[in-house]
C-alpha cells in the first residue's frame, strides 16, 4: 500500500467556535454548549446529563452544529482530551463553543471524513499536536497548530476500507456507551426519586418537617461531607513517566473515565464489585466509583463511607457527586469536604444501594467488554494505517 507525506493543513479547514456569553448558561433549555468534556479522551462523543449546559441566548444560525460535524477538541479541559475528535449524534441540538474547533472543509480527493476521525485520534497525531500547544497547566492548540501535523496516508479509496473495517468495532463500542449512559441515567434518576423528591419507599408515613422554603423528612440529618468520608490512603504515585503502555495495574488519572496507563506492582487501593471504592479528582471534581484494584497519580484521593456515620457506598457516591464543579484549576477537595449534604437513615441508604450495586455489575461488564474491543481496534488501527496489515 503506497503512503504519501501530507500535512493536515494540505486538506481540512477548522473553524473556531463561538464565544456565547455566560449570562444566558441554564441548566434547562433547547441547546447545549459542548465543551471538551463532550469528548471521551480516545475519541467519540459523550453526552453528560448531568453536567451538560445549556444556553438560552442567541447566537449566529452556523453555531449550531448538524450531524456528522466532525468537532475536535482544542483545550485539554481534562488529561488526553486535546486533539480529541467526535462526531456530532444529531441535528440542532448542540452548539459549536469556542474551545472546539469544528472541521467545517475537507478536500475529498485528499481526506476521508471518517478517516480523519480516525487520525485525530491515533497517538501520532495527538502527540504532535501536544507538542505544539501553548499553556503549561492546561494545553491549548488552535488550527494553525493542527494544519502542521505531518501524517502519512494512503489514497482516499484506502482510507475508506480502513475506516470501514475500524467502524465495525466503533459501532460495537458506542452501543454498549449508549447502553452504559442508560444504565448510569437510572440510577441518577432513582437517587433524585428517593433522595431528592422524597419519593422513598414508604414516605407515605415519614413527616415532612418544613424550615422557609426547605423540606426535610422527619429523621433525615444534614451533615458536612467531611463528617460523612474518609480518605484512603493512596500509597505509591505514579505519573506519566512510570506509567506503562500495558499492565497489570490501572493508574487512574484526572479524566472522568482516564486511565493514564499501568504497571506491573502491588496495587496501591483494593477495589472489586463487592467492595467499591470512590474517587474523587482534585482539580477536575470528576468522581467515579471504582470496582478494581487500582493505583493513582496525584491529585487522586479515593474514599469511603466513614466508620461514624457510615452509608452504603453507592448512596455516598450518589449523594456527593457533583457537588462542587470545576472552576479554575485548582484544588477543589476543601471545598468538596465543606459541603452539606442530607443524611438518610441507614436502612433506605442500603436499600438504594442494593439496587444500585446490580446496575453498576452490568456496568463493570459492558465496560470490560468495551476495553477488550478497543485494545481490538487500537491494535488494529496503526497497522492497517501503515500498510503493515493490508485490508
Amino acid at each position: 500500500m503506497k503512503l504519501i507525506n501530507r500535512k493536515l493543513g494540505d486538506g481540512i479547514h477548522i473553524k473556531h467556535g463561538f464565544a456565547f456569553l455566560g449570562e444566558y448558561f441554564s441548566d434547562q433549555g433547547k441547546y447545549i454548549l459542548l465543551t471538551p468534556g463532550n469528548f471521551y479522551e480516545k475519541g467519540g462523543f459523550k453526552s453528560r446529563p448531568e453536567k451538560d449546559r445549556y444556553y438560552i441566548g442567541t447566537f449566529p444560525s452556523d453555531y449550531l452544529l448538524k450531524k456528522d460535524d466532525l468537532i475536535v477538541a482544542m483545550t485539554e479541559q481534562g488529561p488526553g482530551l486535546l486533539g480529541s475528535s467526535a462526531f456530532i449524534p444529531e441535528d440542532n441540538t448542540y452548539l459549536h463553543n469556542q474551545r472546539l474547533g469544528l472541521v467545517d472543509e475537507i478536500d475529498k480527493e485528499l481526506f476521508d471524513k471518517k478517516y480523519l476521525y480516525n487520525l485525530f485520534n491515533s497517538r501520532g497525531v495527538r502527540s504532535q499536536i501536544y507538542g505544539s500547544a501553548t499553556g503549561t497547566k492546561v494545553r491549548h492548540t488552535s488550527p494553525g497548530r493542527i494544519y502542521k501535523v505531518k501524517v502519512l496516508v494512503p489514497d482516499v479509496v484506502k482510507q475508506k476500507e480502513i475506516s470501514s473495517i475500524i467502524e465495525n468495532y466503533s459501532q460495537l463500542i458506542d452501543g454498549n456507551r449508549r447502553r452504559i449512559q442508560l444504565l448510569e441515567e437510572s440510577a441518577r434518576l432513582l437517587f433524585r426519586e428517593w433522595f431528592v423528591y422524597f419519593r422513598f419507599p414508604g414516605h407515605e408515613k415519614v413527616k415532612i418537617i418544613k424550615d422557609g422554603i426547605s423540606k426535610t423528612p422527619e429523621g433525615w440529618v444534614k451533615e458536612k461531607v467531611v463528617n460523612v468520608v474518609k480518605r484512603v490512603a493512596p500509597g505509591e504515585l505514579y505519573d506519566q513517566a512510570t506509567a506503562e503502555p500495558t499492565g497489570i495495574v490501572p493508574i487512574l488519572d484526572q479524566g472522568q473515565s482516564g486511565i493514564i496507563g499501568y504497571h506491573n506492582n502491588e496495587p496501591s487501593v483494593i477495589a472489586s464489585l463487592d467492595n467499591p471504592v470512590i474517587v474523587f479528582a482534585n482539580h477536575t471534581c470528576n468522581q467515579r466509583i471504582i470496582h478494581f484494584p487500582f493505583s493513582v497519580i496525584q491529585n487522586i484521593f479515593p474514599f469511603l463511607p466513614c466508620d461514624e456515620n457510615c452509608r452504603n457506598i453507592y448512596w455516598l457516591h450518589y449523594a456527593t457527586d457533583n457537588l462542587v464543579q470545576l472552576n479554575a484549576y485548582k484544588g477543589h477537595w476543601p471545598e468538596f469536604m465543606a459541603k452539606n449534604i442530607l443524611l438518610p437513615p441507614e436502612d433506605l441508604c442500603d436499600e438504594f444501594g442494593n439496587i444500585i450495586s446490580m446496575i453498576h455489575k452490568q456496568i463493570f461488564y459492558l465496560s470490560i467488554q468495551n476495553q477488550k474491543r478497543a485494545q481490538a481496534r487500537d491494535l488494529l488501527l496503526p497497522r492497517l494505517m501503515s500498510g503493515a496489515i493490508e485490508v
